[in-house]
């Protein structure tokens, strides 16, 4: 579900930088003044800033990476949220990297990177999330502005990249703006395949844990526990593959897909490829997945799921009722474990028999022991 959010960004000047085998090749300008206790403001002037491991860096306000700068997170890396904020302050709390940028998470399943709240009992909502902009393809149009922050995305390049994320662990995200807006575990917005996507575990998101809007960047081993909204969500024209995921404690629905809410038949259409998924609705009461295992939403687009497990929930999917999600169903462009979704048919029982999903049903899969 799509949510919007209004940034306060706060400016400040920085003085660190290096460079690794997983950064693009610059000429730092020294100005970011990089603060373990007050991490905040924006990178820019085409600078590296690159953090240290040994260190817990507390985020006490919008952290973004402008265009032409970079941020490298080694592996082992700790970032709070500022224990002090109160839920105002909270909506202010977010990383963010532009159109043009690029963000360099390189955990490793022995020393995640670790983004989390900062407080001594933790809740969702404690600060934003990550949010990440970038070149690519968008049925919404080539310069949209990001629901965090303003910040532009989209064009005609779907190889763009904006970086890399592998083992990244991502927790108690989703502050919230309004009764309406609130931020995501991690946002793509407009990324292009360029950009490696891997290993990312959400934790308590206050609203959607993963969402991608338009772009082609393709993802895998996704573990996506307790979220608040929908658990994976993409929308606009996205245009890639995501295999290996575990979806466990849903709000709404475990995945929400849509193709544009404005013009349900806008082009270019999503055509989103998910293999290897487990979706369990989870055993607290708040967790009742009332728009079901898959939300059929605005249009649709093309959707394919193959060996998709699911766990708890009867109803298959929350259908649009629009004459663009009609005519995808009838022309056989929502397809799951083989066969092409029919109305009548719209029971779990009907489409996940003998699946394995992520690859052990309903209990974590072993690629996934890292996030234990």
């Amino acid at each position: 579900m799509k949510k919007s959010i209004l940034a306060i960004l706060t400016v400040v000047t920085i003085a660190f930088t290096s460079c690794t085998s997983d950064s693009p090749e610059t000429t730092p300008s020294n100005t970011f003044d990089l603060k373990v206790d007050d991490l905040k403001g924006e990178i820019t002037n085409n600078e590296t800033v690159t953090l240290d491991a040994t260190k817990t860096y507390t985020l006490t306000g919008g952290l973004i990476v402008r265009s032409g700068a970079s941020l490298i997170i080694p592996a082992g890396t700790t970032i709070k949220s500022d224990p002090t904020a109160d839920t105002e302050k909270a909506k202010t709390i977010f990383i963010a990297i532009e159109r043009g940028a690029k963000i360099f998470v390189n955990g490793t399943a022995a020393k995640p990177v670790v983004m989390t709240s900062g407080k001594a009992a933790p809740t969702e909502g404690n600060w934003g999330g990550l949010i990440i902009c970038g070149d690519a393809k968008v049925n919404t149009g080539d310069n949209g502005t990001s629901e965090v922050g303003g910040l532009l995305y989209g064009g005609n390049n779907n190889a763009d990249s904006s970086g890399k994320i592998n083992y990244l662990k991502i927790s108690y995200t989703g502050s919230k703006f309004s009764d309406s807006k609130e931020y995501n575990g991690v946002s793509f917005f407009g990324v292009g395949s360029g950009t490696e996507v891997s290993n990312i575990y959400t934790f308590e998101s206050g609203d959607d844990a993963v969402e991608f809007f338009g772009g082609a960047v393709n993802a895998s081993n996704l573990v996506l526990i307790n979220s608040y909204d929908d658990s994976l969500d993409f929308a606009d024209g996205y245009i890639g593959t995501i295999t290996n995921v575990y979806i466990n404690g849903i709000s709404f629905g475990g995945v929400e897909g849509s193709n544009n809410g404005q013009n349900d038949i806008a082009l270019p259409m999503t055509d989103a490829k998910i293999s290897n998924i487990s979706i369990i609705k989870g055993t607290a009461a708040k967790f009742t997945a009332s728009e079901k295992a898959i939300n059929f939403k605005e249009g649709g687009g093309k959707q394919t799921y193959t060996n998709l497990f699911v766990d708890g929930i009867t109803t298959f999917a929350k259908l649009d009722a629009g004459t663009g999600a009609t005519a995808r169903i009838a022309a056989g462009d929502f397809k799951v474990n083989g066969a092409n979704f029919v109305t009548a048919n719209n029971t779990a029982a009907v489409y996940v028999t003998n699946q394995t999903g992520a690859g052990a049903g309903a209990t974590l899969p072993s690629w996934a022991d890292w996030t234990k």
